[in-house]
This record gives C-alpha cells, sequence and structure tokens, in this order.
C-alpha cells in the first residue's frame, strides 16, 4: 500500500514538473491566443492550444533562446481573412514578422506594428493591403528588410523611409503607388538598400540625388519615368543590376560609362538613343536588353554581346551587326 501512494506522490511530482517547465511567456502567449481569435480560429493556426507551449508544440512562432520570448512570427501560404489584428504590436521583443501569400488579409498597415522597435524584418506581401504606405515605418530603425510588394498601396512614397539607417532591401514593388520618387533616396542614412520600385504609377524624372548612391540591385521597370536615368551608373559604381524597362526614359546611351561590375542590364521599351557603347564588351553581363528604343550603330563585337539574341537588340532606330542584321 505504501508503496503505491509512493508511486502515486511521484507520479503527481513529476506531472508538475513537466507542466511547469512550459517555456512560453504566458503574456506572449495570451497575445497569440488573441490574434488566433481575431483571425477567426483558423485552420492555418490550429497548432496554436491553449494547453501546449507556444515555444515548443505551435508552428509560425520562434521563441528566444534565452529569454523564451516571442522573436519571430510567420504566417505563409495559406486561407486566412481579415484584418492583421492590433494584437501583434503586443509582442514586444518580435524582430521578425512575416504575412505573406494568405488569400484575403486586407486593410491598411497595422499602424500597432509602430510599437515593435525590435523588428529588423518586416515582410507584408502578396496580401490585399490598400492605403497608402505608412510614414510611421521610418521609427523602426533597426529594420534591415521592408517588403510590401504585390500589394494595392496607392499614394506617394514616404521619403522619410531614406532614414532608416539599416535598410539593405526595400520592396514596393506591384502596388498603384504614384508620384515622384523622393530625393530624399538619394541620401540614405546608412547602407544604400536594394531598391525595387517596379510595377507602379510613378511619374516625373529620376532625382538627380541618386547618383550619389551606390546601388546594388535598383529596378524601376514599368513606371512612368521620364528623362534621365544615367547618374545610375558610373565607373567607380559596383552595381550589378539596373531594370529601367517600359518607361519613358531618354538619354543618349553612347555617353554612358558603366559599372566594371554590371551583370544584368535592362532597359527595353524606353526612347533611349545613341549607341552601344564599346565598353559594354568589357562587362560580366548575364542578360541584357535594350529593344524597343532608339538606338543607332553597329553592336560592338565582343566579350558577352553576341551571346544574346536578336530580341535583345531588335526594334531600334537603325542598330545593325550581330545579332542582327550585317551593317549597310
Amino acid at each position: 500500500m505504501n508503496t503505491l501512494f509512493l508511486s502515486l506522490i511521484i507520479s503527481s511530482t513529476l506531472l508538475s514538473l513537466s507542466l511547469s517547465k512550459e517555456l512560453c511567456n504566458p503574456q506572449d502567449k495570451k497575445v497569440l491566443l488573441q490574434i488566433k481569435k481575431d483571425f477567426g480560429d483558423p485552420y492555418l493556426l490550429a497548432s496554436w492550444k491553449s494547453d501546449t507551449d507556444c515555444c515548443t508544440d505551435w508552428y509560425q512562432v520562434e521563441c528566444d533562446s534565452t529569454t523564451n520570448r516571442i522573436i519571430s512570427l510567420t504566417v505563409f501560404a495559406g486561407n486566412l481573412s481579415g484584418q492583421i489584428p492590433a494584437a501583434v504590436g503586443d509582442l514586444p521583443y518580435l524582430k521578425n514578422l512575416v504575412f505573406r501569400k494568405l488569400t484575403d488579409i486586407t486593410g491598411p498597415v497595422q499602424p500597432a506594428i509602430a510599437k515593435l522597435v525590435h523588428l529588423t524584418s518586416l515582410r507584408l506581401d502578396w496580401l490585399n493591403l490598400t492605403g497608402t504606405v505608412p510614414d510611421f515605418l521610418s521609427q523602426l530603425k533597426n529594420l534591415t528588410f521592408l517588403d510590401l510588394s504585390f500589394n494595392g498601396f496607392s499614394g506617394s512614397i514616404p521619403s522619410s523611409l531614406a532614414l532608416l539607417p539599416n535598410l539593405l532591401a526595400l520592396h514596393l514593388d506591384r502596388n498603384m503607388l504614384t508620384g515622384s520618387i523622393p530625393e530624399s533616396f538619394g541620401t540614405f542614412k546608412g547602407s544604400v538598400p536594394d531598391l525595387y520600385l517596379s510595377h507602379n504609377q510613378l511619374t516625373g524624372e529620376i532625382p538627380a540625388s541618386l547618383g550619389n548612391m551606390d546601388f546594388s540591385v535598383i529596378d524601376l521597370s514599368r513606371n512612368k519615368l521620364v528623362g534621365d536615368a544615367s547618374m545610375l551608373f558610373g565607373l567607380n559604381k559596383t552595381t550589378n543590376n539596373v531594370y529601367l524597362s517600359r518607361n519613358l526614359f531618354e538619354f543618349n546611351l553612347s555617353n554612358v560609362v558603366f559599372p566594371s561590375t554590371m551583370e544584368n542590364l535592362d532597359i527595353n521599351h524606353n526612347k533611349i538613343f545613341g549607341s552601344i557603347p564599346p565598353q559594354m564588351t568589357r562587362l560580366p553581363l548575364q542578360s541584357l536588353n535594350v529593344s524597343y528604343n532608339r538606338l543607332c550603330g553597329q553592336i560592338p563585337v565582343g566579350g558577352k554581346l553576341q551571346s544574346f539574341d536578336y530580341s535583345s537588340y531588335f526594334h531600334n532606330r537603325c542598330l545593325c551587326g550581330a545579332p542582327l542584321g550585317n551593317c549597310k
């Protein structure tokens, strides 16, 4: 009888010890369960159960290995509808916040995100978000990655985004943004981010100040931009990828000096004139498209230029030579 009693005591002690060892911070757990409730208890968050440990048993979240506070919330690829709940702003140690490729997430960028001062990565892409790109994002000084692409944002790009001192990549592509590129994008305060602004309705000229920046990647394609874009190039730069296609750019390509690091260049469907500079034979090009412009003269022979087919060069005013027809 004593042995049985002792066994019961040991079992209950072990059970209470195991229950008391839950790693999940109770406040973080409460917030996450509120987020689940606000989304209507979706199947995508089925692993979020009040009687399990959010650090060890829940998908979509990650806890810090030392403090056990929630540092990452990644909700990706599934059926989820509604607006991003304000409760996301009550996860004070969050570094990584991702909502992407979800069926019907609507509304603006949740204002409570402004409270997440430790965020290094914010990814709200392939959703149905609308409204403007909020100015408060510039308060998140630790951001290295900001992606708001594939949404329905409208209005102008806030110039304050240039104040983010640690930004490495900015994706605002595939929206309905209007107005001009901010002058401040030529004065990024820290590192120069990869800049993706394609597939919007941006107008006007590229600010001359952008010539001061050494972008590794800049994608301005499929907008309504006009004028000169030659300031994006230069021998002293380390630019790899420039995408300017389907705009109304108009400048003399003959005078452009390219960075020796240029790998991908797409300037198709513009009003660019002049000829292809011989220096382009010395570039480590992996892709090139200068079609549908107003270029003339012989395509220089050498380097990678003849490795691209005629579609990279056709529909110009009087461009000739391999891979196009012979010059007359």
